[in-house]
């Protein structure tokens, strides 16, 4: 069975962040209420300023509407730094008691400078295949 993949991209002053998210059956348990999901993100460096991802913030919404913010330091244990024309690519992951929901949120992200702005991660959506909302 194929899985169907969604995705999303943002551009930000030069930072570049592309999603593909897909439904993961084997962490998942629906007689259970769980449903899980990966997501595979991969930030570019497109300007020509050096930039350091130091913080992420998700907002996580369900099918009923529930809302989970999450905020923490870099990313799977990192805060890369990124000089033009480099990226970082990773996968996470995603529980729901639903089966679908979105995703989106933001980096903070710091020049050299010491100068700091969110670079947007567009909204994506968690679907288990066959779910539709």
């Amino acid at each position: 069975m194929l899985t169907a993949v969604t995705t999303s991209e943002a551009l930000t002053r030069g930072v570049r962040v592309r999603v593909e998210a897909r439904y993961s059956p084997e962490h998942s348990d629906p007689r259970q209420g769980e449903w899980f999901f990966l997501y595979t993100i991969t930030i570019s460096n497109e300007g020509v300023d050096t930039v350091q991802l130091l913080n992420r913030h998700w907002l996580i919404t369900n099918a009923t509407g529930d809302i989970e913010q999450v905020r923490g330091p870099g990313v799977v244990g990192h805060q890369p730094v990124l000089r033009q024309g480099e990226k970082f690519e990773y996968t996470s992951g995603c529980p729901l008691k639903t089966p679908f929901g979105s995703m989106h949120g933001s980096y903070e992200m710091s020049l050299e400078n010491g100068e700091r702005f969110l670079a947007d991660v567009a909204p994506f959506a968690l679907r288990e295949p066959g779910a539709y909302h």
